[in-house]
């Protein structure tokens, strides 16, 4: 059977124009079930929204991803039992939060959202996505290659002093070495600091790679939260990513009630293929979310501790009733 990447060769190969998306398979659905009973009002914490039909890309983008709407998401979260959900702005919209605040509204009151700012986003702007459910802004320092520590400390405390006064978080994108650059700010930090897909760790470098320590120790401490989530990205043994077990581990073990849970979906490879052009299609990845999500059993055997992470920490954070 052809895989994705195969798919879309033979439909350039064809011809065939990049709108068409019938060469494409669609985003990533549970094909297993869950194997243990899921809280009720768990969370997902970090989906995305892809409509460029509806609300185009923005032009500065390093990758194109397929299309993913909210019938998809809730299908998803309706196979995996999942009521509450968190959607975030993905970088290839920019600051542009519009495909975001839809698919919220399409989720009612279940859902909430983290939104990217700039500089020129007006304080108008931010009320009005407070009222819609915003909950936070994202810093993205991960995707299009920026990883200069100064400059990252600066949008860390940019972003702070932004919403310091809404009673938002901030959620930073980053690869882990930034960290030791950092912890003082999220020491001092006034709003919660939370730090995608495990911090941006890879899990072939092993505990002792530079900026776990500090990591744990934010986490120990309570001054920042970690989304365990997007396990493929720390690891690249699918299906049960099972290098990801210890990360997850020492992390509940230094402090549960910091820490949430999401799948990531639609599960969009964020770097170009070589010889393709960023506005080129990139097809998702097929990541089998249900089988993910039985790894948290894994993770944190007590279900206490599974309800903290998928329901009373998200609720907490995102300010679900």
């Amino acid at each position: 059977m052809l895989n994705r990447r195969d798919l879309l060769l033979a439909s350039v190969a064809a011809g065939v124009a990049m709108q068409n998306q019938a060469a494409f398979a669609k985003a990533s659905q549970p094909s297993t079930k869950v194997n243990f009973e899921v809280p009720a009002h768990a969370c997902d914490c970090h989906t995305h929204i892809h409509e460029p039909d509806k609300f185009p890309f923005f032009a500065g983008r390093v990758y194109t991803p397929e299309p993913a709407t909210p019938e998809e998401m809730a299908a998803l979260h309706k196979a995996l039992g999942i009521e509450r959900v968190v959607i975030v702005t993905p970088s290839v919209y920019g600051t542009d939060n519009r495909a975001t605040l839809d698919g919220m509204k399409f989720r009612g009151n279940t859902a909430r959202g983290v939104a990217v700012i700039d500089d020129k986003t007006p304080e108008s702007d931010l009320d009005a996505m407070g009222k819609a459910g915003i909950k936070g802004i994202r810093v993205n320092l991960a995707t299009g290659g920026i990883n200069d520590p100064s400059v990252g400390r600066k949008r860390l405390e940019a972003a702070i002093d932004r919403v310091k006064g809404r009673g938002w978080h901030v959620q930073v994108y980053t690869i882990l070495p930034l960290l030791k650059n950092i912890t003082d700010v999220l020491a001092s930090s006034p709003v919660p600091v939370v730090f995608d897909h495990f911090g941006g760790a890879e899990a072939a470098k092993g505990l002792e790679q530079p900026g776990w320590a500090e990591l744990i120790e934010a986490v120990k401490s309570g001054k920042a939260y970690v989304k365990i989530s997007g396990a493929y990205r720390l690891s690249n043994k699918a299906p049960d990513y099972p290098d990801a077990v210890p990360f997850a581990k020492a992390l509940i073990a230094a402090n549960p009630d910091r820490l949430v849970w999401g799948t990531d979906w639609p599960h969009p490879d964020s770097v170009t293929p070589p010889g393709r052009k960023p506005t080129d299609l990139t097809p998702l990845y097929q990541i089998g979310d249900a089988r993910v999500l039985n790894q948290l059993a894994v993770w944190a055997p007590d279900a206490a501790t599974r309800k903290k992470i998928l329901v009373d920490n998200p609720a907490r954070l995102y300010g679900f009733a």
